[in-house]
């Protein structure tokens, strides 16, 4: 297999390959252009946003700065809003429900890389897909980890990092992130 087709199955892959870093590199670019679109012009913005990502709702937001790895493996629904810098690492897909509402400063991760020494001096990373339900609040400066699923009606409170799975009608808050009451 190729190292890119190794990604695409959630295999280890080389990340410093020729086609996985042209990939990057071509996220890269867009996400260069579409953050030099002034705020002014939100027509631009959108169209510019729609053109990176791999699917969006009709009605999407999404403020300067951001920064994504791949941009086509990432899913949005109707009625998306994402603050100022959001950086979504979409090595593995990142599906994301409708009416969902992402604070600044966040950072959403689907890569991850060895816990040995030996896999990091490989240049080795692996993917697992990130999604994210319905009716979702993601408070400023949250940090999404590698697989994880966040139920519908969930608020993750400014700060968390999410490191297990967020059943449904959940707040969570904190370093890891913990289940603080229903709603």
């Amino acid at each position: 297999m190729t190292e890119l087709e190794n990604l695409t199955a959630g295999k280890e892959y080389y990340f410093l390959d020729e086609e996985v870093a042209k990939r990057k590199a071509d996220a890269a670019q867009l996400c260069q252009e579409f953050n030099q679109i002034s705020a002014t012009d939100p027509v631009a913005q959108t169209k510019k946003i729609k053109q990176i990502l791999g699917s969006t709702g009709e009605r999407v937001s999404v403020q300067a700065t951001f920064n994504c790895d791949y941009g086509k493996n990432i899913h949005v629904g109707e009625d998306f809003l994402s603050n100022y810098n959001l950086t979504i690492l979409d090595v593995a897909p990142v599906n994301i429900g409708h009416d969902v509402i992402i604070g600044p400063n966040v950072d959403i991760y689907t890569v991850n890389h060895p816990m040995t020494v030996a896999g990091r001096r490989k240049y080795l990373a692996q993917a697992s897909p990130v999604t994210i339900g319905n009716d979702v609040w993601i408070g400023g400066k949250s940090t999404i980890m590698p697989g994880i699923t966040i139920g519908n009606n969930v608020i993750i409170a400014a700060g968390a990092v999410v490191t297990h799975d967020v059943p449904d009608n959940t707040l969570v808050g904190g370093v890891p992130a913990r289940k603080i009451k229903s709603i």
